[in-house]
This record gives structure tokens, sequence and C-alpha cells, in this order.
């Protein structure tokens, strides 16, 4: 009171900043949101009211809107349908009935329909938003085009928008789309490479709605601000598993043209639940509210993802599905679908943190509850004197300790996050998570609901309604990067490839399934817990099994044949495998063995790695028969094959293991640094007379065996021990032991495998010695013993 300048002056310092504030508000520009496809099934359950509720948060902050519903309909049955749409908008419990009313005629308002196919219609577009600009004395801000329209109508769009309604300089143009984002990493390529030819890649949101489900939007946050407890918990260390499930009680009745292109795995796994992974399994950024932090950390962890194999998943198929397909899609009634409608996947990290922790990826349609969740349970050591019914729920460590991120429906019916209350306490946003009691009675994987901490929504809100809001606000950590993309495709690829021709088991559908698509892991390899005795061939009468076919011994090209099914053919190589090691270890101290790449041994590997513990391996020497010229961390190396499979699961010394020297002075395969000549000199210094105790090879499709290819004369005689070759396969570049050091060996064990294999075979058992067409009919150890391994496919066919 003493001092009437001093608080003059504070009025007009408040005044001028309040004037600031609304100047700020009235001058933030205009952004008109186009809806492509608005008249679709997508728009109309999720995308008019995720505009809405952003129409809702925005309104009075200083931005003005017009929002244009366009698709390929008429205009008259186009604004039909928005009429009908708009009019069924909803706003949250807490806006009173009278102001949602304004609120709703203002967005009414503000939206129109209009016809876009043309580029004079993209145009006409174009100069009606400037023009309205200009007329309200408005500047623009910005244009949001959402794509929810197939990917095949994406090149057209794009090209329109791009030649004819992008926003003027100083205005942000965001276009959004839809997945699927290619089917393969093939498509993905080419779609990504198409779309980059008309946007840049700050302007492109690839939506997976996932990412603004609640539950799985809280994953990173609930990291970071658990870090003090987390940090010494989130590892191979302390996690015994995660799952990361997707229940849907729905077949795909209506649906099966999407569904026959695409599959489970690609419409769920390779998106929604990979993305997921990612958030558990990647480090986390020092600011996870730094988007370009998240973005690289998440790619690092696509990055550290183990390859998939065929054994990395088991498939099934609901029973009435390809009746749906033959009606659906006019199939002829002798018509029978491969495509799964569930899968289960068992996958890995290669990196410190993960390294033998599994991750188990399911989701189905028809099954028996429609829930999803990621759960990471941890290990638990712990014992207990007493007896259950004394164990405290907060303080006995006998409990089951987990993490659960409920995305929702399934008992609880909405989004939570729950940590088992011997675990700790977490910390949640108080503004939007609060803490719930426990519903009496209600159990979750086991245990009742009060053995968990549980933190719902305060509101909840569609996953659209949060990813639209993250559009508008440029928050592009809930969206997929065209590199993330593809680094996502390049993982599930190979293992897509390889079930083309898997049959998914059957399952009648709902409560039914019973025990029936139960699965199991061990190592690497997935398995169904129940065998499921299938008829192989249709018609009358008793039908042969594999297990009524015992190991057929014979003779192929004058040695001796080995032929059963897979598994039975696996076993029986591993058990000689060892026998012959026993015996070497027995009589020289040591066992020298040399193991090809490539896939047809993968099963081997394992067999050897998780069933035979009376191995010798302290006193093997592995090698390799031949490498790919790539580093040997590359995915494609036959070392990175034989570390995953085998190494990192016996011990082998370190320094009894001889990877070939492919990658020298930072280059591949170059003659100057001698390379062969090096890993010759090798085998020479500690095999004795250069001659491996056993050498495992393989046979391709052309005849090759090891990297020795047709018509290429490398290595097929002479005096080097081992030679670079040229493969017609990529990567070309190869390395590869000689035939007459193969032919050295003690004893030569080929396994051929597969259908794809039966011609070769046959042919192969009709030639000579031909090594320069065939190399594998140059197979011939002068004093030692050729064992062929054949499984029935590739030797009856």
């Amino acid at each position: 009171m003493k001092h009437p300048g001093f608080w003059k002056m504070l009025t007009v310092a408040v005044f001028m900043a309040l004037l600031g504030c609304l100047q700020a508000q009235e001058h933030q520009g205009h952004v008109s949101i186009i809806l492509l496809g608005a008249t679709g099934d997508l728009a109309k359950k999720y995308l008019w009211q995720g505009l809405f509720q952003l129409y809702l948060d925005e309104a009075g902050k200083g931005h003005s809107f017009s929002f244009h519903g366009s698709a390929l309909t008429t205009t008259e049955k186009g604004q039909e349908f928005m009429a009908k749409v708009l009019e069924s908008l909803s706003c949250p419990k807490d806006v009173a009935p009278p102001r949602c009313a304004e609120l709703k005629d203002q967005f009414q308002q503000l939206s129109q329909y209009r016809h876009l196919k043309t580029s004079e219609d993209y145009l006409a577009l174009n100069k009606d938003i400037e023009a309205r600009v200009q007329r309200e004395g408005l500047w623009e801000a910005g244009r949001i085009f959402y794509f929810s329209v197939p990917p095949f109508a994406y090149a057209d769009i794009a090209r329109n928008i791009n030649s004819s309604c992008r926003p003027g300089p100083g205005a942000w143009l965001r276009v959004v789309l839809e997945k699927p984002f290619g089917h393969d990493l093939l498509s993905a390529q080419q779609l990504a490479t198409e779309l980059g030819s008309f946007f840049q890649e700050e302007e492109m949101y690839r939506v997976d709605h996932y990412l603004g489900k609640q539950a799985v939007a809280q994953i990173l946050p609930f990291r970071d601000q658990n870090r003090k407890f987390l940090d010494g918990l989130w590892n191979r260390h302390y996690v015994e598993r995660v799952e990361i499930i997707m229940k849907e009680t729905v077949d795909a009745e209506g649906r099966t043209s999407f569904y026959e292109k695409y599959g489970v795995i690609r419409d769920v796994l390779q998106n929604h639940l990979t993305e997921i992974l990612t958030l558990v399994a990647m480090e986390l950024p020092h600011n996870v509210s730094s988007w370009e932090a998240v973005l690289q950390h998440k790619l690092q962890a696509f990055q550290a993802l183990r390859g998939l194999q065929k054994g990395s998943a088991v498939l099934g198929q609901y029973q009435a599905y390809s009746e749906q397909v033959r009606r659906e899609l006019q199939k002829p009634d002798s018509f029978h679908s491969l495509t799964p409608t569930f899968a289960g996947i068992l996958a890995h990290m290669d990196n410190l943190r993960w390294e033998g922790v599994p991750f188990i990826l399911m989701s189905g349609k028809a099954l028996d509850e429609r829930v999803g969740y990621v759960r990471i349970l941890f290990k638990n050591g712990a014992y207990c004197a007493q007896s259950e019914k004394h164990w405290v729920t907060d303080q006995s460590q006998c409990l089951p300790r987990q993490i659960i991120f409920y995305i929702g429906h399934g008992e609880l019916g909405s989004p939570a996050v729950l940590v088992s209350r011997n675990l700790f306490r977490p910390s949640l946003p108080s503004k939007s998570w609060k803490e719930v009691e426990g519903q009496p009675g209600l159990r979750l994987f086991g245990r009742p609901l009060s053995d968990y901490y549980v933190y719902s929504p305060v509101r909840e809100q569609d996953a659209y309604s949060i990813l639209i809001s993250h559009i508008f606000h440029r928050r592009k950590g809930s969206f997929i990067t065209t590199e993330n993309l593809l680094a996502s495709w390049v993982f599930w690829t190979p293992l897509l490839d390889s079930l083309v021709h898997e049959v998914p088991r059957i399952y009648p559908g709902g409560a039914e399934n019973g025990h029936l698509l139960d699965f199991e892991f061990s190592g690497n390899q997935l398995s169904f817990s129940q065998q499921q005795l299938e008829q192989l061939v249709p018609g009358p009468g008793s039908v042969p099994k594999p297990s009524d076919f015992q190991v057929l011994r014979a003779k192929y090209r004058e040695s001796p044949l080995i032929s059963a099914w897979p598994e039975e053919l696996i076993a029986k190589l591993a058990n000689d495998i060892e026998a012959t090691a026993v015996q070497a270890v027995r009589r020289f101290g040591k066992f020298h063995l040399a193991l090809s790449g490539g896939s047809s041994p993968i099963d081997l590997f394992q067999q050897l790695a998780m069933g035979h513990y009376g191995f010798p391996w302290a006193h093997t020497h592995l090698w390799l028969v031949d490498e790919r010229c790539v580093p040997l961390w590359d995915p494609e190396s036959n070392f990175q094959g034989l570390q995953a499979h085998l190494l990192q699961h016996v011990r082998v010394p370190y320094y009894n293991i001889h990877p070939m020297p492919v990658h020298l002075h930072q280059r591949l395969c170059a003659e100057e640094d001698q390379g062969a000549q090096i890993y010759a000199e090798e085998i020479s210094a500690l095999v004795t007379n250069s001659s491996f105790d056993l050498v495992l090879l393989g046979m391709g499709p052309d005849g090759h065996t090891a990297s020795l290819f047709p018509q290429s004369p490398t290595g097929l005689d002479g005096e080097q021990l081992v030679v670079l070759t040229k493969s017609p396969f990529r990567p070309y570049d190869r390395m590869s032991l000689s035939l007459p050091l193969i032919n050295r060996a003690r004893k030569v064990a080929v396994l051929v495998m597969g259908r794809m294999k039966r011609e070769i075979t046959t042919l192969v058992s009709r030639v000579g010695y031909e090594p320069k067409k065939w190399p594998i009919s140059g197979v011939l150890p002068a004093s030692g013993q050729l064992v062929w391994y054949m499984d029935y496919e590739a030797f009856l066919g």
C-alpha cells in the first residue's frame, strides 16, 4: 500500500502477459483435417469420434479447424452418411449435456463432405482452404490427411496431395497411414519408396492403434518413473519370461479375403505385438519424452532380435475357416486353406540384458476369451518353510512376482497396470491413473486380485482419440517410422517364407479348444503340448502314421543310407555324432567336428544342445565347412547360426571354436588378406593329417555341397585346403573347405531333408563321379566312411 507505483507496474505487467497469451491463442493458425475413406467402417467406429475428441480438447486454445470427409461415394450419399455419424458422436461423462450439444453443433458446422478423386478435386480443395483462411483473416498452420483407405490407393492419393494440395510455405503437412504396410519385406520396401517420393519422413505418421491403447502407452512412462526399482530387475538375471498376448473370440467371417492374404502373423504379431515387444525390451533412453531417442532405441531393439526359425512357431486354424473361405471367395469344395488363424511365437533378444529370456507372442481368432495383456514374470528362487496359508501377500517371496500391463477386456474388462505386492509399490502419474481396490473373488493368473497393486485410468480413452491428439501435437514416438517398419519385416519375412506350406493344427473354436492349443518351449524350439494324430491320406481304410515307420536302412550311391521321418532322423544323426565324438576322445583325446551352415542342420544343432548331456564338449573342436562373406554377427553368417542354436547352449572352450576368417582388416574375403590360407594353416596345425573326425554336409537343390557350386571349378581338386568361391545366390562371396580336404575326413555325414530335395536326390542317385556338374557327387572319403541321412520326403517324395 505504501508503494502505489509498484502495484501499478505489476498490474500492467500482468495485463500485458494476459494480452500476450490471448494474442498467442488468437494467432496459432488454422488446421484443416481431411479424412479420406470417411464413409468406411474404421471412420464410422473410431475416426470421427477421435476427430471430435480432438476438437473438444483443443477448442478455445487458439487454433481454428475445418474437417473434410472424403470418399468415392456421391456427394449426396456422402453427406447423408456424415450427418448420421456426426449425430451419433458422444462427449466424455464430465461434459454437461447442454455443453456437449453446443460443441457437437459447432463440430457439425465445421465438417463437410466432398468427393476427392482427381487432381482437379484436390486442387479445388486447396483453393477452398486458402480462400477460407483469407476470408476469415487467419493464417494456415497446417493440414492433416488421414488415409483410411486400402494401401493400393495410397500412391494416387499421395501424388494428388503432393502436386495439388500441399499447404503453402510456413505451414506443415502430416499424412496418416493405416496398416497393412506391405505383406513382406519387399512389398514394404516398395510402398515405402513410393510414399517417400511424395512425402518427407517427418510428414508421415504410420498408425499402429495398439500404441494408443492406454496400458501399452504406459509401458515406457512406467519404466521411467520406476527406474529405482526396475534398474536392477529388468534383465535376464531376474526375468523368467515375457508374454505378449492378444486373444479374440470372434472369427474371420466376412473378412476372409483380407485374412487369406495376411493371416494372423501379419495381421497382429508383425505389428501390434512386435511393437509392444520393443517397448518392453528396448534400452530406456535418458529422456523418454524425446520421441527421436525413443524411436532410435526401438530400432536398436529390432536389430537385437534373433532371427526366427520354423521351429520358433506353432500354427493353428479354427475348424470352420476353410468352409468360410470357400463360401466367401467362391472356392471349390476341394479347397483347404493353409492360412493360420492362431500363432504362438518364441522370440529371443541377442543382447546382454535379455540373453536367454523367452519372449512369447501369441494371438488367435475363435479362442475362449477376448483379452490382451503384457506379462513380465520374474524368477523366484525362494522357498518358504511355512505352509501357504501363513504367507503374507506383500512380504512372502514365495508368491509369484509379476508386472502386468492389462490392455483390456477379459476378467478385468478395462485397461490396468498390476504389480505384485511382493515386488514394490509402483509410481504412476496421479492425474491420469488411480489405484483401485481388488474385486472380491476375482483372480488373475492364478492369484486373487488382492495380491497386486492395481491401477486403472482416471478416464478411459479410445486408442484412436489418443493417437489423433498425438498427430496434432507432433508426438512421433507413438508411430512407426520407415526404418522401424523395414526392421520389423526383416525380422518376420524369413519365418513367413518358411511357413508357406506349413499345415496349421485344426481347432474347433471357443471353449471346445480345451488344451489343444497349449504349447511349450525348450531352447529355441516351440511345440504343441498335446500331440494330435492327423490323417495323412484322405479316404477310407487304415492310414499309416509317421510312428508306423521305423528308421530305414539301405544304400545310396553305394554308401550307407539312413532314412526316417525328420524327428527320428535328427535324433539318429545326433546319436551317431555323439557316439563318434566319444570314440574319438577315448582314442585321441579330442574330437574335430566340421559343420555346414544353412537351415538344414538347425534342428540337429538344437537336438545336440538340448538332449545330449554326455557329449564331450570340453574336448570338441568345432570348425566350419563353409561361410558366407559377411561379418560374423550378421544374421546370414553360418557362424551366427551355429552360435544361436548350439554354442550358446553348450560349454565348448572358446579356444576350441574356429570360425572362418572372412572378415579381416575391415574387409570381407579379400584375397590379399589370405583368409583361406590362414584357415588352412590353422587346420594343418591342429588337426592330425588335416583329417577331421567328422564332416557334416548338406546337399543343395542344384547338387552343391559346402560352398562348392556347379560349373565352378574352384575347390573341386588341387592341393588347396580352403578356397574362396562364388555362389549363384546372395551373398555371392563364400569361403569353403575344398573337396580334397573334405575327402580326408574319417567320416562324412550328408544330411538331406525336405520335399524340395526329392528331384536332386533322384538325379544324384543316377550319376557317377561328376563334381563339376554336381559337386556332391565328388564326396568320396579316401579312407573314411560316407553315410547319407535323408528324411522320407527327400528320399521317397
